[in-house]
């Protein structure tokens, strides 16, 4: 998911700046690997230890990539921000 996209999502579209940074700032620690950019490449250098170690995360979780892009699962479910971003709710 792009940073338009979780902002679209949280209903303050066109703020993609917007959620970097609350990202950044919160006192929980959020999945930031999970953010990709809006053309589905990751926002660090390819190769750098940052997109390596984003690249794994993701990889861990399943996602494909092919030419550097993430491939974006299917689904026919609309997308659900919290469980997305967030995972399932503890029980």
């Amino acid at each position: 998911m792009g940073y338009g996209e979780v902002a679209k999502a949280a209903g303050f579209p066109r703020h993609a700046r917007m959620v970097s940074k609350a990202m950044s700032r919160s006192e929980t620690r959020l999945p930031w690997y999970r953010v990709v950019r809006s053309d589905r490449t990751l926002a660090f250098p390819a190769g750098s230890d940052s997109y390596r170690k984003q690249q794994s995360l993701l990889e861990k979780e399943g996602v494909k990539f092919i030419n550097g892009k993430v491939i974006p699962p299917e689904s026919i479910e609309p997308v659900n921000l919290d469980k997305l971003l967030w995972g399932p709710p503890d029980t």
